[in-house]
């Protein structure tokens, strides 16, 4: 079995040309660079990649893209979970023959209010149906954009069906108590749990939790994995109020167009800025905001124009 990747993921931007395609060639620079710089591992196509923007295709495409350029596939955890069973099946297989070390998969997220009974239903078809051991699936709880929860109970129900595949859970809840939940109930049992912030990450370390898949990863890698590392450190507290600052400093603007602004001016880039429609870039009073608060906390990117 692929050893389990704990630390500090990125969900991966994804770069686009200016007519909003799919850009392998920044996307393989750009992960490599997050593995140079701080990121264990690398969650492709998570909510930040605009994964649900991109087909199943494309998906595959990038993703072939990143192994053909030498990226380890046991440093990935690209998303599969969509909104079909048919398309979540072959994503993940897709992944799993590939190698890569596990999955991260969003529940079926168009029709709101069903039951765990349905979601236990969709995990365990897949399950099923990909039908490989080497399978490391992860939920993702994502209530805020899903509106679809990942609930103690189903997880519960999946570990004693699957205790070989089902593996952990990104907690993209924003809410501590959930995640400390989550880390209370099967923590000790071997389920790793991710915080979905890097401002919980000094909290979920401490709490029995094997690090986080954050967005702000895209920019910042490098001080969060210092935390991640030295999480029982006398100066933890101290590092984790530093990524905390750059954290809000981000989110205070839409996070997706923020991130692609960041990485296209430090990489002198400006074709990064592009968001595929319905998204749109930031407007010069945000980006003039952002980039105002970035020099306050002097920012940087090492070696992302190398």
């Amino acid at each position: 079995m692929t050893q389990r990747i704990k630390g500090v993921l990125s969900p991966v931007v994804t770069p686009f040309t200016p007519d909003y395609m799919p850009d392998p060639g920044r996307f393989v620079r750009h992960c490599k660079w997050l593995l140079a710089h701080g990121c264990s591992g690398l969650a492709v196509f998570g909510t930040n990649s605009e994964a649900n923007s991109l087909s199943v295709d494309e998906r595959v495409m990038l993703l072939e893209a990143l192994i053909e350029a030498g990226v380890p596939a046991s440093k990935l955890m690209p998303g599969t979970g969509c909104s079909a069973l048919s398309d979540s099946v072959v994503l993940t297989a897709h992944a799993v023959k590939l190698g890569c070390a596990g999955v991260l998969m969003l529940p079926p997220f168009y029709y709101k209010g069903v039951s765990d009974e349905g979601l236990f239903r969709n995990y365990s078809e897949i399950i099923q149906r990909v039908g490989d051991d080497r399978l490391q699936l992860y939920l993702y709880h994502i209530p805020p954009v899903s509106q679809v929860a990942i609930t103690l109970g189903l997880i519960e129900r999946l570990l004693k069906a699957y205790p070989q595949s089902v593996a952990g859970v990104k907690d993209s809840s924003g809410d501590w108590s959930n995640t400390k939940a989550m880390l209370d109930a099967f923590a000790k049992s071997g389920f790793d749990v991710f915080a979905g912030s890097e401002t919980f990450l000094l909290d979920n370390m401490r709490h029995g939790g094997v690090g986080c898949i954050t967005a702000t990863g895209n920019v910042n890698p490098g001080p969060i994995d210092n935390v991640w590392r030295n999480w029982q450190g006398a100066d933890a507290d101290k590092l984790q109020a530093g990524i905390t600052a750059t954290r809000m400093a981000v989110q205070k603007v839409p996070m997706i167009p923020a991130l692609k602004a960041i990485v296209a001016k430090f990489s002198s880039d400006a074709d990064w800025a592009t968001v595929r429609p319905p998204l749109v870039e930031l407007t010069p009073a945000q980006l003039d905001g952002l980039f105002a608060d970035l020099k306050t906390l002097d920012f940087n990117m090492p070696g992302i124009r190398d």
